[in-house]
């Protein structure tokens, strides 16, 4: 087979593909070529990333009641003929308004060898701006999970919860990672992976399931911006138009406020960034876990993958910190500077790819500080 002399050829040793990992670039291009990922239209370049492939959005968004998951008795075409209540058509643009459900099948499916898993997730400007996205398949019982060997179409739920926004065919929402066996390190792994590549800026590093990250709302000044509400009632955001919204049509700034705390309200959403800085080796990814009731009601991150060379100073990312995207839930909520927010889990690589992250890709969040979403712009 085309596609397994290939693998074998990018893996590199078979100790690598025993000990399992995340599957790099150049294995995602020889899965593409040998159509287990396949598409309605061809798969381009820029859609492959260090260890993840973008996933566009197909030509018909269908408005549903509420959100589902398919089960052995209805398939999701079952559901969405059962509990749709309109097509929509996307070939001229079409705006998703907030608080609604669609279902949006996408142009790529996937033919997985029986070894090989999948798991789903925002893009990092789709998480920014507050648009709850995750994949469903034919057969999953979870969201954003894809089993070993899966045949079959790919579907996206989304629901904007802050603002509308503009979409069409093509639409680059949501990206995929694929892996083999075990990739996550173990506490033991991950301290000795630090201990190598310093994987967070802080003195000493917290590990216990992850390594833990903290929200930065201290300041040397009353002018510093520690972070961002958003409005509400604000206007459409084109997912497709990087750099064409103004700043304060959209978001009210938070100053840094004397005891460097902040009270998170019931169903506001907002951007804050951590403490600490985070690097990724160009051998791993990362994946920062969105919701952990032990620490506070409230979530930190929609958009939690973290590429190969997120962070790395040879591939110009030293100092980046990781933005937090955050809503709390139900009740006020109490944030205090240096707070454990949550905790980054590394993933192994099977090798490391032929691009990183940052690495002349057009990656936008790179040496980031507090950053908000592409499609913005200060002035």
């Amino acid at each position: 087979m085309l596609y397994q002399t290939t693998f074998n050829a990018n893996v590199g040793s078979n100790m690598q593909e025993e000990r399992g990992g995340l599957l790099p670039a150049q294995t995602l291009r020889a899965m593409i070529e040998a159509k287990q990922i396949d598409a309605l239209a061809p798969i381009s370049q820029a859609q492959i990333q260090p260890a993840s492939l973008d996933l566009r959005l197909g030509d018909t968004a269908y408005r549903v009641r509420a959100s589902f998951l398919p089960s052995s008795r209805m398939s999701v075409e079952d559901k969405l003929a059962a509990f749709g209540l309109h097509e929509i058509p996307l070939s001229d643009g079409a705006v998703l308004e907030t608080g609604c459900v669609y279902v949006v099948p996408l142009q790529e499916r996937l033919n997985l060898p029986s070894e090989i898993s999948a798991a789903a997730n925002p893009k990092s400007s789709t998480g920014r701006l507050d648009v709850f996205t995750r994949i469903i398949t034919e057969t999953g019982t979870a969201f954003d999970q894809i089993p070993a060997g899966y045949d079959g179409p790919l579907y996206a739920e989304i629901c904007p919860q802050t603002f509308p926004v503009l979409v069409r065919p093509g639409s680059l929402l949501t990206q995929i990672r694929f892996r083999r066996g075990r990739a996550a390190h173990t506490d033991t792994e991950l301290a000795l992976l630090h201990g190598e590549h310093k994987l967070v800026s802080s003195e000493t590093a917290d590990i216990d399931e992850g390594i833990a990250l903290s929200v930065d709302l201290a300041s040397s000044g009353g002018d510093v911006i520690i972070g961002y509400r958003a409005k509400r009632h604000t206007g459409v955001v084109d997912m497709d138009r990087p750099g064409a919204y103004p700043v304060d049509e959209f978001w009210e700034p938070i100053p840094a406020q004397r005891q460097n705390r902040l009270i998170l309200d019931p169903d506001q959403f907002y951007i804050l960034a951590s403490k600490e800085a985070v690097h990724v080796p160009p051998t791993h990814a990362a994946e920062m876990m969105p919701f952990n009731p032990l620490v506070g009601e409230f979530r930190v991150h929609y958009a939690g993958f973290l590429d190969p060379g997120f962070g790395h100073e040879g591939a110009g990312g030293a100092g980046s910190r990781v933005v937090l995207e955050v809503r709390s839930h139900k009740v006020p909520f109490i944030l205090e500077d240096g707070q454990i927010v949550g905790r980054v889990i590394y993933e192994r690589l099977t090798e490391r790819p032929d691009q990183v992250y940052g690495e002349g890709i057009g990656s936008n969040y790179q040496a980031q500080g507090l950053k908000l979403s592409k499609h913005f712009r200060l002035t």
